[in-house]
């Protein structure tokens, strides 16, 4: 599937600067503590995408902008990244969406995958070297799920294929939940723990026999289609191997999704572990309840670009708020990194300014620091306070420092001034 543009991200090494030293320290979810992240010369991350079944919201894009912290503090530290994201494009929340609206599904996907491009390429959000489907990656989850069977991880109930959880003895591990815990969450994120016939509550859907009325495809068991989890973990094996460095997405996909993912895929290849450290965004919510599609309480990135709020504002705002918290978003925010962005802005079209070699090692710093993007906008705020105010003459002596500021805040916090 095609990916969207890339932004030209500025080497801070090609301009006199060391590579970044302090190493990336991530909050592990699976360790419930913060850890070095220590790629080899190729960092390998992947990132749950959207079903594309309605436009980017915040929410989103709160969760993606963390993730592009991470591509960014990489690249900078002079890693190679080999990034990967999929999008489900086929699922039961889409294919309900498309018919409460009388749309094919296939249109419905296409036209929200489209504007989704359009929402990261306006974000300036680096793309994924591959954005994978699930209707194109159905071949390789067919051999996936063949491949579990292959293990004996797999059982039929009235031609519905299931995974038993108790095929992994590390399951639980991800999310460190209890059987007790994992029961609401599951039956609340898409799983069927009241189903009938299940080996148990919690074992999931690999492959869903074909229903009436919906997409399918042929398969060795039979026409049908995959289920969730079965889908990243395939399209990440498929793509990074295991043990790649890490796996994000929002904090609602620690479990089921994440754990799952990883018990299928430490099943059927046998190794362990399938990420190295699992990192996971917080909730965005709007009058006082989580952003989702179900409440209907969305705020699009789409709606905010269409009444004319510029993107590296609406990125200022998003990267204001520490990137594993809750916290609710308000028009206020907006407003604030209108009138930061300004002030960046016109320090940056300033003949000269103070040094900006300390705000590099500052931003650097913070951002190793489990990704504090609040305080690394705090140390570029300072640069500015202290460029508006120093007087021409002294500006004059300063030479080419509001250029390292242009270039720091672009190729670390991903804002184009």
């Amino acid at each position: 599937m095609r990916s969207w543009p890339a932004p030209k991200v500025p080497g801070l090494a090609e301009h006199g600067l060391p590579p970044a030293e302090p190493p990336l320290r991530l909050h592990d979810s699976s360790a419930g503590a913060l850890r070095p992240v220590t790629p080899g010369p190729v960092a390998r991350m992947y990132v749950c995408g959207i079903t594309p079944y309605d436009a980017t919201h915040l929410g989103h894009a709160a969760t993606y902008l963390a993730f592009d912290l991470v591509n960014r503090v990489w690249r900078d530290a002079g890693h190679e990244v080999d990034y990967v994201q999929n999008t489900t494009d086929v699922d039961d929340p889409l294919l309900e969406r498309a018919r409460d609206i009388g749309e094919d599904w296939r249109a419905l996907a296409a036209r929200e995958i489209e504007l989704y491009r359009e929402d990261m390429t306006a974000l300036r959000v680096l793309p994924p070297r591959e954005y994978a489907g699930a209707v194109e990656s159905i071949p390789l989850i067919i051999e996936f799920i063949e491949l579990l069977r292959s293990r004996g991880a797999v059982y039929d109930l009235d031609g519905d294929l299931y995974f038993p959880i108790s095929a992994d003895q590390r399951f639980g591990s991800v999310s460190g939940l209890t059987p007790a815990g994992m029961l609401p969450l599951f039956a609340e994120r898409g799983g069927d723990p009241g189903r009938k016939g299940k080996k148990d509550p919690l074992d999931a859907l690999l492959w869903q026999a074909e229903r009436p009325g919906e997409p399918s495809w042929d398969s060795p068991f039979g026409r049908g289609r995959p289920g969730w989890h079965v889908e990243c973990a395939a399209i990440s094996v498929h793509n990074l191997g295991m043990s790649f460095d890490v796996e994000g997405g929002g904090s609602d996909l620690v479990f089921p999704h994440h754990e799952m993912g990883a018990s299928h895929a430490e099943v059927a290849t046998g190794e362990h572990p399938h990420a190295r450290t699992y990192v996971h965004a917080g909730m965005v919510a709007l009058d006082g309840e989580k952003m989702s599609k179900s409440r209907g309480n969305l705020v699009f990135v789409s709606g905010l670009r269409g009444d004319g709020a510029d993107p590296m504002a609406i990125r200022l705002a998003l990267l204001a708020h520490h990137y594993r918290s809750d916290w609710e978003w308000t028009a206020d925010d907006l407003t604030r990194a209108q009138a930061r962005l300004a002030r960046w802005r016109e320090a940056a079209r300033l003949a000269g300014g103070p040094a900006a070699r300390d705000l590099v090692a500052d931003v650097r710093r913070h951002l190793a620091d489990d990704l504090d993007a609040p305080s690394a906008l705090a140390a570029a705020d300072r640069w500015v306070d202290h460029a508006l105010s120093i007087t021409a003459e002294d500006r004059e002596d300063e030479g080419a420092a509001p250029d390292l500021f242009r270039l720091t805040v672009d190729a670390l916090l991903g804002i184009a001034l």
